[in-house]
């Protein structure tokens, strides 16, 4: 058997990956979508019950028909085309575009519609397609044409310029004779004002997918199809040159095949929405300012099916709006279920700038107060966000009157009962943002709002933002009380409060929290019928919870997961299902935390549930991303191990047996060329006698009798991924496990457990017991390890070379390396200080720096920078979002300054993590030449051994010997 070849960088490129996946309605069909790194991918479509099966190459967005016959796609152009365009730097006219993919499964029929620039199907029901496409594309500039040809039209061109000169002279003749006065325009003539050009829109095309009839709309700017296909509202723009032609709105019924112009004469209308009944529309519109305007106001409008247009239901200019509010244009319109309601937005009556000001002479500034909620970097990231900021209001279209339901005092409320409830849920952080700045725990207080009348009775005064539920049918509102570490239900009819899981004795929060913040709750599986049960998770089961508080809570799964050590969750196959039924079979995903095995199992609610044990439904891969048919059990599912990650078939009733699962993709059979990888799970004891656990990483072609270099790499808790199929690619940051192992690596990749003050002891707790007992195998050359980790685990290892010399090498990817520093940051992607890090969360120093400023110093770098021998390379580029890049400079400059043998590589404009797959190439190369130099005693490449100079730079990268 030939020996297998190593894994290099030439490899990535073409490696595959699942991205879309789906069914169709009855389970008949399938389809996903196979993709590269970088290239060209393609649509898989195949019958779920013979061998019929379609490639297409670059087709996405995929979706099916909901009649189950059609199968719709975008196609993009070759990525070598595009390359090219970008490359000769082509303008959007230039530029390949999409194409439109229609099969019809049964027939096998295929047709291709080039220049298409969107499509919609139904959201859930119908057979309708509509599909817009592009403006003709420009010609070239030098179209094909003959000699001859090119040659007359000069001379037109020639003859054009002769009319224009003579009529020059002969007005300048005039003016000689009768005076300058002959060349002004005529007093009292009106000049007309020039009709303000728009950009036009291009022609829709609506089929029926059942008959095959087909309307054709001219100027279609945007479209929308209702959710369930009975109708669909599109807009059109006027034509720039017919001065007659004005924007219009045109209500296209399916029920009656007619077309009806709605609406018309306006600049802008925008946030169509439809009832579920198909026989409403909403939007809003602007009508006279102009296209550039700074200040836009406004109307709401609604139109009834049958009706001869759109009336208007509000306006900007309104008294009863309230003063300094208007008509959101940014908030998404919607009915309640039953049609009786509307739901949009007002806004705050924004200033805008004063364009009479000199821009070069008015002053540039931020001012920052300490009375402000947010920090000013924080107002600046979300700035165009909060310029979109709307209050929920509601329109009653029975009683034709309105309720604003939000304000500055309650900035979220979301209703029940899809919209027809009378009772709503509302948060409001107002008087506990600034504290966020050093908790972070997204406090809000809670209210029970009265969609009726708008009244508001707050219910708590503190619960964790993202805990907040209100029951589908607006009965319950609950939340987690972190205080009392349980789960607090308020009964919207009666305006009490309960305990719910009071009775429950387990643990409902996650009791491997280690940071000094409250730790979370496990969540919440769903609801019964009309809110009769809450359904809550504790670390291994499901209970069963009445939210009135009068009958105890029952464990669903009778205790099995906790006695067998797996976790049990529900998989949510449909997302709109509001409720739990009885009878109904739900999907279980298990855990097992023993052996880190998944498996799957159907469970019927209201049976008794299994006593089996658990040994024969965990298997050693992981199982997860279901996705069903809305009509039948047919299911997809991914299925990964170490060695393989696949889409799988199977159905609802019977995949707890992986007998019954079917193979749909076979990716990647290249990887049978190279060699590969094995994994291991190993515990051991720490320094601190407790057990360890991590993931020991080999060669496929491993062999006991030789001497192996091992990387350590880490961040916080990975043991649980022991059944991850590892991909190669160009690394973001850190070491990618399947290119070190196809090379003659081992890695190692150690929990790491925390007390809180001390996270750089136990880094050295965690990982040097890890390179202690793995020292004691003697395929590990002890004399060449290395240390990889990025952010969190780039300042574990900074900090971990200061306190031991074991280690021939380590790489630090952006790393603080100054704790009484960073703790003043700012996270400059979101513009949140990083006080809470160090006070509440990953960071676990628990306090202030003022408090224990000794614990800052003690567990930063910096100040044990003269202990350093280890080699280091770091990454650190100067746009990180995350950790502030003078962290890497603090610790490069010292080690420097030291003589300590040390690098930085800066991507410039990379962020925390790097982006461009450029950059993230060249990374994973010069990584790997540290590791080779260091670990293997390859040579030294140029930019470690000389640098590269800024006069050198974009010339020479410095990757060669």
């Amino acid at each position: 058997m030939a020996q297998k070849k190593p894994l290099d960088h030439s490899v990535y490129d073409q490696w595959q990956s699942i991205g879309e996946r789906l069914l169709s309605a009855d389970g008949n069909w399938l389809a996903y979508t196979v993709n590269v790194q970088e290239g060209d991918g393609e649509l898989v479509i195949q019958s779920s019950k013979d061998a019929r099966k379609w490639r297409v190459p670059r087709a996405y967005q995929a979706a099916f028909s909901h009649n189950n016959r059609f199968l719709v796609a975008r196609i993009k152009p070759f990525f070598s085309e595009l390359r090219k365009a970008k490359i000769a730097k082509k303008g959007p006219n230039e530029t390949p575009r999409d194409s439109l993919y229609i099969l019809e499964l049964d027939k096998g029929y295929e047709q291709r519609i080039p220049d298409v620039k969107s499509f919609q199907l139904p959201e859930k029901a119908g057979n309708i397609l509509a599909y817009h496409l592009w403006k003709p594309a420009a010609l070239p500039k030098e179209n094909a044409v003959d000699s001859l040809t090119r040659l007359q039209d000069l001379l037109r061109r020639a003859d054009s310029l002769n009319l224009v000169a003579d009529s020059l002279r002969n007005r300048a003749n005039e003016a000689r004779i009768k005076g300058m006065q002959s060349l002004q325009p005529a007093r009292g003539v009106a000049t007309k004002p020039k009709r303000e050009t728009v950009d036009e829109g291009t022609e829709l095309v609506v089929r029926d997918l059942t008959t095959g009839k087909e309307w054709r709309h001219k100027l279609v700017v945007e479209y929308k199809l209702a959710d369930y296909g009975q109708a669909a509202v599109i807009e059109l723009s006027k034509k720039n040159s017919d001065t007659l032609s004005e924007a219009g709105l045109v209500w296209l019924d399916f029920l009656t095949g007619k077309a009806d112009t709605i609406y018309r004469v306006f600049q802008e209308a925008k946030l169509f929405a439809f009832a579920d009944a198909g026989d409403q529309l909403a939007f809003v519109v602007q009508k006279d300012s102009a296209a550039k305007a700074l200040r836009k106001y406004y109307q709401l409008y609604h139109y009834t099916r049958g009706t001869s247009k759109a009336t208007a239901l509000l306006n900007s200019t309104m008294a009863d709006l309230g003063k300094g509010k208007v008509i959101s244009p940014d908030f998404s319109l919607y009915f309640s279920k039953d049609g009786k309601r509307l739901f949009f937005g007002l806004a705050p009556d924004r200033p805008v700038k004063d364009t009479s000001l000199v821009d070069f002479e008015t002053a540039k500034l931020d001012v920052w107060n300490y009375q402000d909620d947010y920090l000013q970097p924080q107002q600046l990231v979300t700035l165009a966000t909060d310029l979109k900021k709307s209050w929920l209001s509601v329109w009653d279209l029975e009683k034709k009157q309105f309720i604003q339901l939000a304000d500055d005092s309650c900035e979220i409320v979301l209703p029940a009962d899809e919209g027809n409830g009378q009772y709503a849920v509302g948060m409001s952080s107002a008087g506990l943002r600034i504290e966020q700045q050093w908790k972070m725990d997204g406090a809000v207080r809670v209210f029970r709002v009265d969609t009726r009348t708008g009244q508001r009775v707050q219910i708590s005064a503190r619960a964790s933002r993202s805990s907040v539920r209100i029951s589908p049918a607006g009965k319950y509102i609950v939340w987690y009380d972190a205080l009392q570490k349980q789960w607090i239900s308020y009964s919207c009819i009666t305006g009490t409060s309960t305990v719910a899981t009071r009775a429950i004795k387990f643990p409902l929060f996650d009791e491997e929290h280690d940071t000094p913040s409250d730790a979370p709750p496990h969540g919440i599986m769903g609801w019964k019928k009309d809110d009769e049960k809450l359904y809550v998770y504790d670390k291994y089961d499901v209970w069963e919870v009445d939210p009135a508080g009068k009958q105890p809570p029952v464990m669903l799964t009778n205790g099995w997961g906790r006695k067998n050590k797996v976790t049990v969750r529900n998989e949510q196959l449909d997302r709109d299902q509001r409720f739990i039924a009885t009878g109904q079979t739900l999907l279980f995903q298990l855990f097992d935390h023993a052996s880190k095995g998944y498996g799957w199992m159907p469970y019927v609610t209201g049976t008794a549930f299994t006593n089996q044990p658990a040994g024969s439904m965990i298997h050693p891969f992981i199982v997860d991303g279901a996705v069903k048919a809305k009509t039948s059990e047919d299911l997809l599912f991914i299925q990964q191990s170490p060695a393989a990650l696949n889409l799988y078939a199977g159905r609802l009733t019977t995949l707890g047996d992986t007998a019954t699962y079917r193979p749909v993709s076979s990716l990647n059979p290249q990887q049978e060329q190279y060699n590969w990888f094995t994994v291991e799970l190993h515990k051991w004891k720490m320094l601190d006698g407790k057990t360890s656990e991590g993931l020991l990483y080999k060669p496929e072609n491993f062999d006991p009798s030789k001497k192996y270099p091992v990387i350590f790499y880490f961040y916080e808790k990975n043991a649980d991924r022991r059944y991850n199929y590892i991909e190669p690619m160009p690394v973001r940051a850190s070491v990618n496990i399947a290119y070190y192992t196809s090379n003659g690596y081992l890695v190692f990749d150690p929990n790491i457990y925390y007390k809180t003050g001390q996270p750089g002891e136990d880094a050295y707790n965690s990982v040097v017991s890890a390179a202690n007992y793995l020292s004691r195998f003697r395929f590990v050359d002890s004399t060449k390890m290395g240390l990889q980790g990025h952010s969190w685990g780039g300042y574990q290892i900074a900090y971990l070379i200061t306190r031991t010399n074991k280690f021939a090498a380590a790489e630090a990817g952006a790393p603080v390396s100054n704790m009484t520093s960073a703790y003043g940051g700012i996270r400059w992607g979101t513009g949140i200080s990083r006080q809470f890090q160090y006070e509440k969360t990953q960071s676990r120093i628990g306090a202030s720096l003022w408090e224990k400023p000794t614990l800052y110093i003690k567990n930063s770098p910096l100040f044990r920078a003269d202990k350093v021998k280890t080699p280091l390379l770091m990454l650190h580029n100067d746009k990180d979002d995350a950790v502030p890049w003078y962290q890497g400079i603090e610790y490069f400059t010292a080690l420097r300054r030291l003589g300590k043998p040390v690098w930085m590589i800066n991507y410039n404009d990379e962020l925390h993590g790097i982006i461009e797959r450029r950059n993230r190439k060249d990374w994973t190369i010069r990584m790997a030449q540290f590791f080779d130099h260091y670990l293997k005693g390859q040579p030294a490449p140029k930019w470690m051994k000389e640098g590269v100079p800024a006069t050198l730079k974009g010339i020479d990268w410095g990757l060669g010997y």
